[in-house]
């Protein structure tokens, strides 16, 4: 199916490229969630005359995301976990944990902005990447420890290095 943007989106393209993707990705997520259109004469029309509406939406989404990354830019928080004497976690810390963790510093973020390969599995710091917006990614550290104590050691170490 042909599609047009409406918003810039990761290894498909960017706001007002037409591209075609399977009919099942445009029907079931980005029809419904209004991230494009089906590229028919009426919608190509409608999309012109809201074009500057749009970019300018968007351009203040990513100013939005750009002053938010730079409140995070060095930003560290320590998870308290029960573990194992040789290191490695009772459970798991996922992507709702971090969440979690970062809005309670008080930064709204969501938890599909959280971007963790596979969960956290053992003690120490981890560097985590959070996609505040398609243009704007932002790194913080999760410092995975069993103790306050234990969490100033790690940061010490992880300092010195």
């Amino acid at each position: 199916m042909e599609i047009i943007l409406l918003e810039h989106i990761d290894k498909l393209g960017k706001m007002g490229e037409k591209v075609t993707v399977k009919d099942g990705y445009a029907r079931n997520y980005l029809l419904p969630s209004k991230k494009a259109l089906r590229a028919t004469a009426a919608n190509v029309a409608y999309f012109e005359k809201q074009k500057a509406e749009l970019e300018a939406h968007n351009k203040g989404l990513l100013e939005t995301a750009k002053s938010k990354a730079e409140s995070l830019k060095g930003f560290t928080a320590v998870l308290i976990r029960q573990a194992a004497e040789t290191g490695q976690l009772y459970g798991s810390v996922t992507i709702r944990d971090i969440a979690d963790l970062v809005k309670s510093s008080g930064f709204e973020v969501e938890r599909r902005q959280v971007q963790l390969d596979k969960p956290i599995k053992d003690l120490g710091i981890y560097e985590v990447s959070l996609r505040l917006h398609p243009e704007v990614t932002q790194r913080v550290y999760v410092n995975v420890a069993r103790t306050e104590d234990e969490a100033r050691k790690q940061e010490k170490a992880f300092n010195k290095e």
